[in-house]
């Protein structure tokens, strides 16, 4: 009897550990929620249909036009006749259509939506330009723009290039500023004031002694992009804090535990 006492507690214990675990480990959808009927990628549905499901964030990337307006798209072309983003001005690129039937959206009009978002935060991922000139441009007006926007609660940034980290760093001090690139060692990070890491899954199954290194030294732990079951479920069970997504109502029953 009191074996079977012992036993059931120890099962007990270690439930309500996983639960703990997974509770702790929050959902980004990544360049919103646009996997999903009516949306596209960065496109401000997307961002509306994120904060709809609750998800912890949703994930935007930012270029600088070449009139120095900061738009929200992915890639450094953009169709039609593949227009290099940082060398076309903002009246071109505002025309240009998602696939949903929306323009893209400036980030002004992006942080106009994310005040009517109450659940979920902007992970904003400024892009690596052709300087480091253009960079810190980027980052200043961007930094600018979210505190004019009363949104410096709300906002969260990544970034590939070191050195628009560290302009992020060193711009918005009080902010949550992830490393991409995935060369950087937890130490390396913390030593420059980063509050995590952010890195491609593959990076961290390789380097799997960083999820408790980064959690030994206060840092947090993201992974990209994340969209199997299989694979969240290796997150959740390595004490990821962030998963981000293209599936986040997927992540989000792993979580739950079905």
């Amino acid at each position: 009897m009191k074996r079977k006492t012992l036993t059931f507690i120890a099962l007990s214990v270690l439930v309500a550990a996983t639960s703990t675990l997974s509770a702790k480990t929050k959902v980004i959808a990544h360049r919103g929620y646009w996997k999903t009927d009516g949306s596209a990628q960065n496109s401000l549905t997307s961002l509306r249909k994120a904060n709809a499901i609750k998800t912890y964030g949703s994930e935007l990337d930012v270029w600088l036009s070449t009139d120095g307006v900061p738009v929200v798209t992915h890639d450094r072309t953009i169709t039609p006749n593949k227009l290099v983003i940082e060398y076309t001005p903002y009246a071109v690129l505002k025309g240009i259509k998602l696939l949903n039937g929306e323009t893209v959206p400036s980030l002004q009009e992006y942080l106009t939506v994310a005040k009517q978002c109450q659940d979920t935060k902007l992970i904003i991922e400024l892009k690596s330009h052709s300087t480091p000139e253009k960079e810190t441009r980027l980052a200043e007006k961007v930094v600018e723009m979210v505190k004019l926007n009363g949104l410096e609660n709300k906002v969260e940034y990544i970034a590939f290039s070191l050195h628009m980290t560290k302009e992020l760093i060193r711009l918005a001090p009080k902010a949550d500023v992830f490393y991409l690139n995935g060369d950087l060692s937890p130490q390396e990070l913390k030593a420059i004031g980063c509050a995590g890491l952010d890195y491609h899954l593959g990076v961290m199954q390789k380097n799997e002694n960083w999820f408790k290194e980064a959690h030994d030294l206060g840092l947090k732990v993201n992974i990209w992009t994340v969209n199997t079951r299989e694979d969240m479920q290796y997150c959740i069970d390595k004490g990821a804090d962030f998963i981000t997504t293209d599936q986040p109502e997927l992540l989000q029953t792993v979580l739950k535990g079905n």
